[in-house]
Order: structure tokens, then sequence, then C-alpha cells
């Protein structure tokens, strides 16, 4: 049950410990207060420094100095673990003959995490409101969180099933605490559909829990809980107070950040940050078909939790009706949509990887359509990263039925896990082209051909522009292309793709109507 303490109204046991955090001579400047729903954070100079609120949610308990102090040296631990330079220490707030100090002589009365403090614009949530999310960003982003999901050690449990209805009817018990913010009867609806997921997909839960796919990860994955610090995405945050309430399935605990960012109607941006994942953990491919569920609860999360914010701002209108909003995302999420299959082909340097990412968002199910790249399956059964670039052997003619076949076989397990899928590959060869319809036909799915034409001349300068990239593609491979008879297309449907990504990708969008 989740009941504020203290309610709207009464006194502040911590009043006379946050006057003092206010003063001028407390930091030797008048700090700037930020308020969490469980934190109030004084920023002065290069020093942020937090104090737990005096509260107890039921699912969080921080009613008392001792269960304060007890969080806060998780906190500082947990953190370390992704943001090693930016939490400092732990320190005690004393009162010795009425005077308050910190790590002074007399009574310790209260606890304040010492962090350092990050440039005021540096939160992805403030970036994402100016349209600052590109795709670099994105993927190193993605790239950070792979890399500590892998590190944190694995949990095998077969209770993945019932671990996660736990979580749900904890919800359940925070919602109903609401009633005049959050609709009892939607509410009701809600929980109903994911509880019957859940039995829906018990088998997969618990197979997941078995193969260590359940960790002790960050907890709180949203965007005002990254920072870009010094040039890079940085988790901080993390959900310290509960032990079982962050040890979660990896997908579920990647699943907040992009639910927020679909919140926002950042899908290009959820898609990026999904598939980069997949692309470097194929251990979590058949975790897919948990997604809706995934991203539900998160959002049913953020609406209970904002639901407490209001109460405690006594019914705040604007924290209210987001709280609403939520709501009404996670009731959306479970909607089903039919799963597709578009494949997209043409030379390389014509623009398939550009125009997949802009087009997956708005395909399927969210968080979109799995993008399966040629290029990246490629390094993947090479065994190497997706930017590593492979020797000659690596594009034999009998690699390359080997790339196909397995996009093929990706393409078919995506469409029975229920998400549409976007196959990215030169599909040069009429049999390439017949097998992948032939993968949507035996799936009773639709089927949508791409061909994206392009002059040599355009496809070069393309090549040469690259960065880091999956394709090992360079103006010989452009060139030699040029000379292949790519014969009859069928179905496929020609784009002119020697304009700008946008134009073409807005035909694309036209042509498979999304």
């Amino acid at each position: 049950m989740a009941t504020a303490s203290p309610a709207a109204g009464t006194p502040d046991p911590q009043a006379d410990v946050v006057a003092f955090l206010q003063r001028s001579d407390t930091f030797g400047a008048l700090p700037k207060r930020v308020d969490t729903h469980a934190a109030s954070v004084f920023l002065a100079g290069d020093r942020a420094w937090k104090l737990k609120r005096a509260i107890n949610f039921g699912y969080l308990d921080f009613s008392t100095p001792d269960k304060r102090r007890d969080t806060l040296e998780a906190e500082l631990r947990l953190n370390r673990r992704t943001a090693p330079d930016l939490y400092r220490a732990l320190h005690r707030i004393t009162r010795a003959d009425g005077r308050l100090s910190i790590d002074g002589a007399g009574e310790t009365i209260d606890w304040l995490l010492e962090m350092r403090r990050f440039p005021d614009d540096a939160l992805l949530a403030d970036k994402a409101d100016h349209g600052q999310l590109d795709q670099q960003l994105l993927t190193r982003l993605a790239d950070r969180i792979r890399s500590f999901h892998a590190a944190v050690d694995a949990i095998s449990s077969a209770t993945g099933a019932a671990s996660f209805r736990h979580i749900v009817e904890g919800n359940i018990a925070s919602m109903a605490t609401f009633p005049e913010i959050l609709d009892p009867g939607q509410a009701a609806c809600l929980c109903r559909r994911q509880l019957q997921l859940i039995d829906e997909r018990a088998s997969l839960l618990d197979a997941r829990a078995h193969a260590g796919r359940i960790r002790h990860v960050h907890g709180d994955l949203h965007l005002a809980n990254i920072a870009l610090i010094d040039g890079e995405p940085t988790l901080f945050d993390c959900l310290e107070f509960s032990v079982e309430l962050a040890t979660i399935d990896v997908l579920y605990d990647l699943a907040f950040l992009l639910m927020d960012l679909w919140h926002r109607n950042l899908r290009t941006e959820a898609n990026i940050v999904f598939n980069r994942y997949l692309d470097l953990s194929p251990a979590d491919e058949s975790g897919i078909a948990l997604m809706p569920l995934f991203l539900s609860v998160r959002a049913t999360i953020r609406a209970h939790v904002l639901a407490a914010q209001s109460m405690r701002t006594n019914g705040e209108r604007t924290i209210a009706q987001k709280a609403r909003s939520y709501l009404d995302l996670a009731l959306a999420l479970l909607t089903p949509v039919p799963a597709r299959l578009v494949a997209i082909g043409g030379l390389s340097g014509t623009g398939k990887s550009s125009v997949a990412r802009r087009l997956a968002g708005d395909i399927g199910r969210p968080p979109g359509a799995r993008i399966v790249r040629s290029d990246v399956l490629r390094k993947r059964l090479a065994g190497v990263p997706p930017e590593t670039r492979l020797p000659k052997d690596g594009y034999s003619a009998a690699a390359a039925l080997h790339v196909y076949a397995a996009a093929n076989q990706a393409a078919s397990a995506m469409l029975a896990y229920g998400q549409a899928a976007i196959i990215d590959a030169v599909f040069a060869r009429r049999d390439q082209r017949d097998r992948i319809e032939a993968v949507a036909r035996q799936a009773g799915v639709a089927f949508d051909g791409l061909w994206l034409e392009a002059a040599g001349g355009t496809r070069i300068a393309r090549i040469e522009r690259r960065e880091a990239d999956a394709s090992d593609a360079d103006a010989t491979v452009a060139k030699a292309q040029s000379r292949i008879e790519i014969g009859d297309l069928g179905n496929w449907q020609t784009i002119n793709a020697d304009r700008s990504l946008a134009e073409v990708a807005d035909e694309a969008e036209a042509k498979l109507e999304v």
C-alpha cells in the first residue's frame, strides 16, 4: 500500500534540516533546491547534496534516520557501478547545542549524500525536450546499458513469472490508493490484462530467469536518471531501496527507458536503442515477446508514482494529468498490433539502413520493428562486434548464403514472437528476394519489399562519408556491385534514393502506409 508520510498539510519532521541546507553559509553559496518524489537535492558550486525525504510509500520506507542512512549507503555503493566519479561520500547531519552542522559534534539526526554536480542541461530528459538525442548518442547509450547488464552477476532462478506477478500486484495496490487521480475502472482493466499476459508468458519469464537474464540492475532507468557527463551517457540514481525490485529481467530494466521515449513520442529514438541493444545481446532476442508487458508495467509505475507526487503537492493538476497520461499509455501499449515483414534492398550506399531506422518506430507494436541488418548479422555470426571489419573470406559466396539463411530465420522468429521485422540487406538476387517473401507467407503476415536505387556516384559518396559502421563496403565494392544484373523485382516497389533521406523515407512511409 502506497501511503505518503508525512501527509499533505502535516508538519515536516525534516523542516529544520531543510532550512539548514538551504542557508547560504552551509555550502558557501545559496543552493538551488530540486525536489523529487523521494528526495531533495541541493545544488551548490560543483557539488550536489541529496537528502532522502522522511516518507513511507510501502514499497519504499525512508521514515527514520537509520533507514535513510542505510538507503544512502546502498545508493553510494550501487551507483558507483555506473557512475564512480559522480558519487563521492556519505555525511552525517549533526546537532549540538541546538545548532546543525555536517559531520560535526553531537547527535546524528539525518544523512546526506555528496555527489559531483553535472551541468544543469546534462540530463537526457532535457536533451530529449530539445531534440538533441541523435543516433550516435543513442547508440552509445545502448552500448553502455548493455555493457552494464553484462557486467553484473546473473541470478539463476525459476521464479521469473512469480516475481513479475509480485511487481504487478504491488502496482495494483499502489494505484488503488489514488482513485481520485487514477480511474479505478481503467486501472482494474489494465491490471487484469497484465496478469493475463503474465500467465500466458509464464514459461518464457521462468526460462529467462533460469537462463540468468534476471540481474541486479539499475531498476529506475528513465531519461531523468541518465546524464551526458564528459561526453558520455552516464547512468545514475539507480533504484537503491529494494534489492528485490531492482533484481529484474534485463529487458524490463531497458523497458523503462524505451517507455519514457515512447511517452514523449520519440518512437524512432526508442527503436534505435531497442535494436542496438539486441544487436549486441542475442541472448535477449526471445524476450521480445515480453516487451508489450514490460513497457506497460513501466508506464503503470510512472502513473502511480506521479499520482503520489500530485497528492503530496495538494493535487497539483499538471502532475495529476501526467499521471493519467501514463495510465492511458499503459493500456495502449497492450493493444494488439499485427506483425508484418518489410524487406529493404538495394546496392551498398543506397541508404537502406538509414531508411530502416526512420521507418521502424512506426511499424508493428511498440517499440517498433526489429531491424535485422545483414551487415550486423554477418559480424554476429563471425563472433565480432558490429563495427569490426572482416577479412575478405567473410564475404564469400558461402558466407553470403549463411547470412541470408540466418536473416530469414531471424525474421521468422520475430514474427513468431509477434513483432514486426525489417530485413535490411542487398537482396541483389531473385532467389534471395523470393525466400524472404516466403517467410512472410509461411507466417501469414503482410509483406512489403522496397528496392532503393541510386546512381553509382551517389552511392560511393555516401560510403566514403561513413564513420564507424557495420558495413565494410568501400568504393571498390560499390563499383563492382554496379555490374550486377538485378533482374525482375516482381512485387517489390522501387524508390529513387538519389534524394535526401527525408524524401526517401517519406516515400517509403507512403508506400507502406505507416
